[in-house]
């Protein structure tokens, strides 16, 4: 399906929020254990709620990943 994620569409082959974190942290190299705050057209999204989000055309999903270093 095509998202948007992170500003830049592309096609992603996931049904809800989760499996995309998921697939997103494997294809970047970052760490799958990696804690990360997600949105969802804008939206805060939690950890727990992430599996029960589906998905659809277009959406768009920001995956942030905190990072050590000043």
């Amino acid at each position: 399906m095509r998202l948007i994620v992170n500003g830049e569409a592309g096609d992603w082959l996931v049904t809800n929020l989760d499996e995309l974190v998921v697939t997103y942290l494997a294809q970047t190299g970052a760490d799958p254990d990696a804690a990360v705050a997600t949105a969802w057209n804008r939206l805060f999204v939690a950890k727990r709620a992430r599996a029960a989000l589906l998905l659809s055309a277009g959406d768009e999903v920001e995956i942030l990943i905190p990072m050590q270093g000043g």
